[in-house]
């Protein structure tokens, strides 16, 4: 398949600038696989796709304040720092404005959220065939223990701010509920529907919830460039998944139950899981880039629950796989999905509305 079969036609309008009102408040577009017919639904009527015995898998990751702000100490020139991957503490990979003059050797010191100089300090010590930068931290332990006092919120480049880093609404709104491990740099976004009313009514009706951890990367933002999709290098993240995560499956799977997995991130960990595993999924952690397009057999996930995708993103793809696993027929079902999505005004990417493919 070529990346150009990924594209769609979008009216800029529908790409979300802000979330709902409440988080549950979005809508839910539902697709039926064996049927090929859509449902418009809220997203609390998720509850309704639903039965006993089910898993639900959501990604607990969460969101770290990953943009930063800093003067080279000898020129005093600004400086745009993008936290991207950490590779021990107070070591990071980062994306540099302006990077021309991010060279080896030189430092920067970070400023607080006020915009007053702070006693720590970024060193450049290695650029990489992407441009990023490994940065060194110094005068602090750990530079995650106080990224909130001097990080602002990592929007994804489409939302625009008209100039503002972020709001106080967005502190709060692109980060889910469930919220624990620290170390993604772009939110879950399927995962910021739910409430903790929501997930207390799943629970009642005999419904398992329960979590892996998956670190989300800028690359799940970056469009594939590559003209074929077997071209394309595709990125990786660190995931987790606990011992009490791959027991609840197991037994789930063996009742005859389903697994339901919110979002992209936390499907590409069980399909890694379940790669790997001959019999049942085993706890772990590892790294993963799992690219997943059509045509694609899936082992364990059952139903996906995601949010509306980036034209020619690997994201896109990996939904496409699912609309029809095994074949090549998912890609016309999900631009057909999304054509719909487009005529009933449904809002796009990170603060959007939701799909169920079921």
């Amino acid at each position: 398949m070529r990346t150009a079969d990924f594209d769609f036609p979008l009216p800029p309008e529908l790409i979300a600038q802000t979330p709902a009102a409440q988080r549950d408040a979005s809508r839910l577009l539902v697709l039926h696989r064996g049927s090929e017919l859509f449902e418009h639904r809220n997203f609390r009527d998720l509850v309704d796709y639903l039965r006993p015995g089910d898993v639900l898998v959501l990604n607990d990751s969460r969101v770290i304040p990953a943009r930063l702000h800093g003067v080279n100490v000898k020129t005093g020139g600004q400086f745009e720092i993008l936290l991207v991957e950490e590779m021990g503490v107070n070591d990071w990979w980062a994306m540099v404005r302006s990077g021309k003059r991010a060279r080896e050797g030189t430092r920067i010191t970070l400023r607080n959220s006020k915009g007053t100089p702070s006693s720590i300090e970024a060193l450049v010590v290695e650029r990489n065939l992407e441009g990023h930068r490994r940065l060194r931290f110094e005068g602090v332990l750990n530079i995650l223990d106080i990224l909130d006092d001097l990080g602002d919120v990592p929007l994804p480049p489409y939302i625009e701010r008209n100039g503002v880093v972020e709001s106080d609404q967005d502190r709060e709104r692109y980060q889910t509920v469930f919220a624990r491990p620290a170390g993604s740099v772009a939110a879950p976004t399927a995962g910021l529907h739910f409430t903790e009313t929501l997930l207390n009514r799943i629970r009642q009706q005999g419904i398992q919830v329960c979590f892996v951890t998956l670190h989300v990367g800028l690359g799940t933002f970056a469009p594939v460039k590559s003209e074929s999709l077997t071209a394309h290098i595709m990125h990786h993240e660190n995931y987790q998944l606990s011992q009490k995560t791959a027991e609840t499956i197991h037994r789930a799977k063996a009742a005859g139950g389903r697994v339901i997995a919110v979002g992209t991130t936390t499907l590409r960990v069980l399909e890694t899981i379940a790669r790997q595993s001959a019999g049942p999924i085993l706890s772990g952690a590892g790294r993963t880039g799992i690219f997943i397009y059509p045509p694609y057999e899936f082992k364990l996930v059952d139903m996906l629950l995601t949010n509306f995708h980036l034209p020619r993103s690997t994201l896109l793809m990996l939904v496409s796989a699912f609309a029809a696993p095994g074949r090549t027929a998912g890609l016309e079902r999900i631009l057909s999905a999304y054509a719909e999505a487009v005529r009933q005004r449904y809002r796009f990417f990170s603060y959007g509305d939701a799909m169920l493919i079921a």
